[in-house]
């Protein structure tokens, strides 16, 4: 397995091993962001793994996926009452992560995922899902242990994987700056790139003078739009978390 792939295992695993023993009427206990459930994080989960495993087989047939066909689901899971979305979530989880561990040689030599600008290999594929997997965990993690962070089987591939993201999701500003970003656990530099026409991050050279120093958890958080002032550890630098913040308000 790819180490994208072995991370999301172990995420599956892990959301698993958090859902299971959980008191039932937590499950509408508010999540992370507060607008939603617990088991509105899971719908969001398995509907996800639905939708992504549907396109996953058409990738292979061939076969154009229905403009609707996320709709339907969408509207499937929240019809669901909560033990069910639960409960659900996990298989169909479960099921996205067995058919991806069971693609031949062959389907992974051919695949080719493409959504919007995006043309995606397996592994890329798998990292879409660990991406929206480990941040959603935590989700569901820090709902119950305000000190959760987002699990290290997931950081490591998860922070190599942002400047896809961040094209996408971080808001131009104003003027045009470079930010460099020192990580530890694992140790990475980044260079942020702000401007009016487009936020980049990219590789850093490791003899930059850092900017900001703060654990790749809490960078990849930043950049989902999940390190708010009561969840941020320990940091070093003169960088404005807020500034950051406006950059990504989140996904």
């Amino acid at each position: 397995m790819t180490d994208r792939l072995t991370a999301l295992h172990r995420s599956v695993d892990r959301l698993r091993s958090t859902v299971a023993g959980l008191d039932p009427t937590r499950l509408t206990d508010p999540a992370y962001p507060t607008d939603w459930t617990i088991a509105d994080v899971l719908s969001h989960l398995g509907s996800g793994a639905v939708i992504l495993l549907g396109r996953l087989e058409d990738t292979l047939s061939g076969t154009a996926t229905p403009d609707d066909a996320a709709q339907g689901v969408w509207d499937a899971w929240n019809a669901k009452p909560p033990a069910d979305q639960a409960a659900d979530a996990l298989v169909a989880d479960r099921a996205l992560l067995e058919r991806l561990e069971g693609m031949t040689d062959d389907e992974r030599r051919g695949f080719r995922f493409t959504m919007g600008p995006m043309a995606l290999d397996v592994d890329g594929f798998v990292g879409l899902r660990l991406n929206e997997h480990a941040l959603h965990v935590w989700d569901i993690e820090v709902a119950l242990d305000p000190t959760a962070t987002v699990a290290t089987d997931s950081v490591g591939a998860v922070v190599d994987n942002m400047g896809m993201i961040i094209r996408f999701s971080g808001r131009p500003v104003a003027g045009a700056t470079t930010v460099t970003l020192v990580t530890t656990d694992p140790a990475r530099t980044f260079v942020a790139t702000l401007g009016p026409d487009q936020v980049e991050l990219s590789p850093g050279d490791g003899d930059r003078v850092p900017d900001l120093v703060l654990p790749a958890e809490a960078l990849v958080r930043l950049v989902y739009g999940r390190l708010d002032p009561d969840h941020v550890p320990p940091v070093e630098g003169a960088v404005d978390l807020d500034e950051l913040r406006a950059v990504f308000p989140g996904i």
